[in-house]
């Protein structure tokens, strides 16, 4: 028999797979059994369920870039308002994060529920992430706002449904979401009009390129 962990990541990569191709309500527990040929009961001593399958896909797809954010929120010799934008950025999804035919299935109304399950697996890791960026921000002097926690969650959803495909925007659409964002953030942490914006474009501008 194969090594628990290994048979656990062939049925992750055949879900991923099916669910990618046929999307999640038309992919069956028998599709997944049929795909690499396994019993029934091999396939619920690691997943009790459908939907436990797919929490387990989701979190091993978003592991990288959750991980990538760390590293950036650690960079304790980049400015503190960069480190926020360059986090946010790294958050969207690239070709080489995710299983393009999974995105493609997350962004149709029928499998709502990916997408919802993605971004809260996201959120929850993100969130405290973004909530110490900005506590440090309080602590220098930059920002302020009594609600650090609330602020790191409007954060976060505004980036994953404003930025979601950003490289698929126009020039004219990119620029005025960018501007969007960087005026409603300083609003939201209390700062002075203008003052987000020489620290944050030069990396939107690196995006874009």
């Amino acid at each position: 028999m194969k090594e628990a962990e290994e048979r656990k990541n062939e049925i992750l990569d055949a879900a991923e797979h099916l669910f990618g191709t046929k999307g999640f309500d038309n992919t069956s527990t028998n599709d997944i059994l049929n795909e690499i040929g396994i019993a029934r009961g091999t396939l619920y001593y690691h997943f009790k369920s459908k939907e436990e399958l797919l929490d387990s896909m989701i979190s091993r797809m978003t592991k990288r870039s959750v991980e990538q954010a760390k590293k950036i929120a650690g960079q304790k010799d980049m400015p503190v308002l960069q480190r926020l934008t360059a986090m946010m950025l790294a958050l969207n999804i690239s070709d080489d994060d995710f299983n393009q035919e999974i995105l493609q299935q997350v962004h149709k109304p029928q499998n709502a529920l990916m997408h919802q399950k993605m971004r809260n697996c996201l959120m929850s890791e993100i969130n405290p992430l973004i909530t110490a960026l900005i506590k440090e921000g309080i602590a220098q002097g930059i920002c302020r706002t009594d609600y650090p926690e609330e602020v790191a969650e409007m954060t976060f959803l505004y980036v994953n449904t404003a930025f979601d495909d950003l490289v698929n925007d126009s020039g004219e659409d990119r620029q005025r979401k960018t501007a969007a964002f960087i005026y409603n953030l300083e609003r939201l942490l209390n700062m002075e009009q203008g003052s987000m914006e020489s620290a944050i474009m030069p990396l939107f501008r690196n995006t874009a390129e």
